[in-house]
């Protein structure tokens, strides 16, 4: 059989076990095994790395207890803005939207920008004219703005009325990176930003290089965490110059992208990388990322917790004996 796998997030956040109530956590680990089913499903069947990730990624966008696309986190307006990308590493083609509206699956905006598109990045009412121009499915505001992000909205002004100190914004991405049969890896970043982020902020998941990046030479990597600093450190590309540079390994150059300039870019990170074998790694400083893996005739991996170690699943086949 010839190698694929796909792994994706589902967003990092500094959390403690007793903050999140086990029927929240059976959400979020069944979110995630049908966001890898979908992204498998396509690999199994001899399809793209690039239509793997977003095949996994549109999953995470309706589904509502992830923070893209449905769900999504509410700006000061109290309204609902999208920032997604998603780049071929076999091509270095890369497609990206930033402050979107309206569109159901802001990665597959970007994946149309990637094939149709003579720019790598639209934003605002010129990337929603672009999906209208391509057919592309559209929702009102109500469909993305879910009860638990309006109260995470009503929170914060109430925070901000009676002058307290506001704790850091929830900062939930959602990601995958994929090999392919045909051995090319792509990797897709979508979120719906921070809670009471300014109209028109655009954070790092779009930023090639800053949130996405992916190149067959070495690897494939999205990332989740406070956008401004992951931006600033233009972490994706780190993991790839110190594979390729640095001849570090994939998790060790993942590691070292967590903690890069740590002291001038505090706050949360997480990121998430294959390399071109299919090797996965995950890196975070939270203590929870939302995470997943499956390669080829294997069982699938579902993590959320720093405790739960990725091990090598057995074969089904051997499963099954």
């Amino acid at each position: 059989m010839k190698k694929f796998a796909i792994a994706i997030h589902g967003g990092a956040e500094t959390v403690k076990p007793s903050e999140i109530d086990k029927k929240k956590e059976e959400e979020y680990r069944e979110g995630l095994a049908d966001a890898l089913k979908a992204g498998y499903d396509v690999l199994e069947k001899g399809g793209s790395a690039l239509d793997a990730v977003e095949a996994a990624v549109n999953s995470m966008e309706r589904n509502p207890a992830f923070n893209a696309g449905r769900g999504a986190s509410l700006t000061q307006r109290g309204e609902t803005e999208f920032d997604a990308a998603i780049m071929d590493g076999s091509t270095l083609r890369v497609g990206a939207v930033g402050a979107v509206r309206y569109v159901q699956h802001p990665i597959s905006l970007a994946k149309v920008v990637l094939q149709k598109c003579d720019h790598c990045l639209l934003a605002g009412t010129g990337a929603e004219e672009f999906a209208l121009a391509n057919n592309l499915p559209l929702k009102g505001p109500e469909y993305f703005v879910t009860p638990e992000k309006k109260d995470a909205w009503l929170d914060k002004q109430q925070e901000k009325a009676a002058k307290k100190r506001q704790p850091g914004s929830m900062s939930d991405t959602v990601g995958a990176v994929a090999l392919d049969m045909n051995g090319n890896l792509a990797a897709a970043t979508s979120t719906g930003g921070l809670t009471d982020q300014l109209k028109g902020r655009v954070g790092d998941s779009p930023i090639i290089g800053g949130g996405t990046f992916a190149n067959n030479e070495a690897c494939a990597v999205s990332c989740t965490g406070e956008g401004e600093a992951i931006m600033r450190g233009v972490l994706a590309h780190e993991v790839y110059a110190m594979m390729k540079y640095a001849g570090n390994s994939l998790q060790t150059a993942t590691d070292k992208a967590i903690e890069l300039h740590a002291d001038k870019l505090q706050g949360d990170r997480g990121i998430l990388s294959m390399d071109n074998t299919g090797k996965v790694a995950f890196g975070f400083n939270t203590g929870f990322m939302k995470r997943g893996y499956q390669a080829a005739d294997e069982a699938p991996f579902v993590a959320l917790w720093e405790s739960e170690k990725i091990r090598k699943p057995a074969k089904l086949k051997e499963m099954e004996k």
